[in-house]
């Protein structure tokens, strides 16, 4: 397995910016390489990206999910292996870090080879850019889910 670590200081509120990471169904206007994530129920969710050619379709869990703290989640089937946590840490009153921990299991030559060269790195460094300008344009979130998950 391979872990990606990465974070971010976000222009908003503490709240602002947890809330529109549980929007999952909009990942796709800052992740790059996602298409769509449509939200199951509480705990699940499916994902359809395509990434440097190569389309995947996966569905993940969460695993843990405490409001204004953090979201931990896990990849369920399939053939996609990640699991990993983002954590909301209040910096003032109008500031947030965002970090994201990920742990993955590269699949064949070509995402190992991009894994070594610390092209993962890159591409999570760069969505959690995107997500700082599309939280920051909006000055509030889209919507909010606040419920608890505990794991087990």
């Amino acid at each position: 397995m391979s872990m990606v670590r990465e974070s971010i200081d976000v222009g908003v509120p503490l709240h602002t910016a947890y809330n529109q990471w549980t929007q999952f169904e909009e990942f796709p206007n800052f992740m790059d390489g996602v298409e769509e994530v449509r939200q199951l129920d509480d705990r699940h969710t499916h994902w359809k990206t395509s990434i440097a050619g190569v389309q995947r379709e996966f569905d993940a869990e969460i695993v843990d999910q405490l409001p204004d703290e953090r979201v931990s989640w896990r990849t369920v089937g399939g053939d996609v292996h990640q699991m990993g946590t983002v954590t909301f840490r209040k910096i003032d009153d109008d500031h947030t870090r965002v970090s994201l921990a990920m742990q993955f299991e590269p699949e064949g030559l070509a995402e190992s080879a991009a894994d070594t060269l610390g092209m993962v790195d890159r591409r999570v460094k760069a969505d959690l850019g995107r997500f700082k300008g599309y939280i920051e344009e909006r000055g509030g979130s889209s919507g909010a889910w606040r419920g608890r998950i505990s794991p087990g």
